[in-house]
């Protein structure tokens, strides 16, 4: 079974994720801040990773390139609210390889999922 870290400091937004991505089989890890979501790649080596760029501590950003340096090929998409376009780009040029848009569509996030695990 896939396992999925869900990054994102609103815990509806987390749960929203994990009952949608358990629903279809895959194992969810929660994280609520970007320095967590470090320590739970480091612990747990998820199969994908839906990162929240913008989150008190450690922003998305800044943990997307700290993950990259555990594992360089870690399968990432970023959550972006509407108006992060150059956010978007600069994650995209440090190695996310997907990006959802909040709210986010159920099968806009199940596609990314599948798009970076493939």
């Amino acid at each position: 079974m896939p396992k999925v870290l869900v990054v994102d400091d609103a815990t509806f937004m987390r749960m929203k994720a994990t009952k949608l991505l358990s629903s279809k089989g895959y194992e969810v890890i929660e994280a609520s801040t970007g320095a967590e979501a470090v320590e739970s790649y480091k612990a747990e080596s998820p199969d994908a990773v839906l990162l929240d760029i913008t989150m008190p501590d450690m922003d998305g950003l800044q943990a997307l390139k700290e993950i990259r340096k555990i594992d360089p090929n870690a399968n990432i998409a970023m959550v972006t609210a509407m108006g992060q376009q150059s956010i978007v780009m600069e994650a995209l040029k440090a190695g996310a390889k997907d990006f959802v848009v909040k709210p986010f569509d159920a099968d806009r996030v199940l596609a990314a999922i599948a798009k970076i695990m493939a």
